[in-house]
């Protein structure tokens, strides 16, 4: 039964690369054969994040991985987040093991995630963790709905976006833990380090972050 409704399933939304959305052979895989050999690869560690001792971040956010992304956050693609998890694992265990205690994530607002119906950070975060065998908790919560960064010019209007958009959520169970913050794209970095000022406010350890992708003014 399961394999027939899976059979119809594909008749009538047909599986494509969650890159370049060309149609795939089967509903097994995300990827065609094509695709993961000339992806953006970010070049070097991300440049200085405040309140965050270091982050990683695997693609530029450009081309296809640009594409994918927004049909991930936008288009209901949820699926795409374990892919995204695999990716982002590599430079996680390379170069930010030892340094967390916990994986959490920046949250979206309630008004958003009502929209989208998930949150795309918290997806990403859960499979993160599951990939590098680790513990994973919301440490944060959005009381202040705000625009998409994406509509703000310059750091400073990006800045003012996000003051006072968080909370700190029960910060009695990360107490001078170190923690991981995932967030689905870093530009300017305005948005994760609101998020870390709070972290570290409410009393978190060490900070260090990870993100799908960056701007390529995001690196070092």
């Amino acid at each position: 039964m399961r394999a027939l409704i899976q059979w119809l399933l594909d008749l009538l939304y047909p599986p494509k690369c969650m890159l370049c959305h060309r149609l795939l052979d089967e509903s097994t895989h995300l990827l065609c054969g094509r695709c993961g050999h000339d992806l953006p690869k970010h070049e070097g560690g991300l440049r200085s994040v405040k309140y965050f001792v270091k982050g990683i971040a695997p693609f530029y956010y450009e081309g296809h991985i640009r594409d994918s992304i927004l049909r991930f956050k936008f288009y209901g693609m949820q699926a795409y987040a374990q892919q995204y998890a695999r990716w982002m694992s590599v430079p996680v265990e390379a170069e930010l093991k030892g340094m967390y205690d916990v994986i959490s994530w920046v949250p979206c607002s309630p008004r958003r995630r009502w929209a989208r119906g998930f949150d795309q950070c918290e997806l990403l975060a859960k499979a993160l963790a599951k990939e590098v065998g680790s513990d994973c908790l919301a440490t944060l919560k959005k009381v202040r709905h705000t625009e998409k960064q994406s509509r703000m010019s310059g750091d400073a209007a990006r800045r003012a976006n996000v003051l006072d958009a968080y909370q700190a959520y029960r910060p009695d169970r990360y107490q001078r833990k170190k923690i991981l913050l995932v967030d689905d794209v870093l530009t300017t970095g305005a948005t994760i380090s609101e998020c870390g000022k709070i972290l570290r406010l409410a009393g978190s350890g060490e900070l260090v972050c990870a993100a799908i992708a960056a701007a390529r003014h995001n690196n070092k």
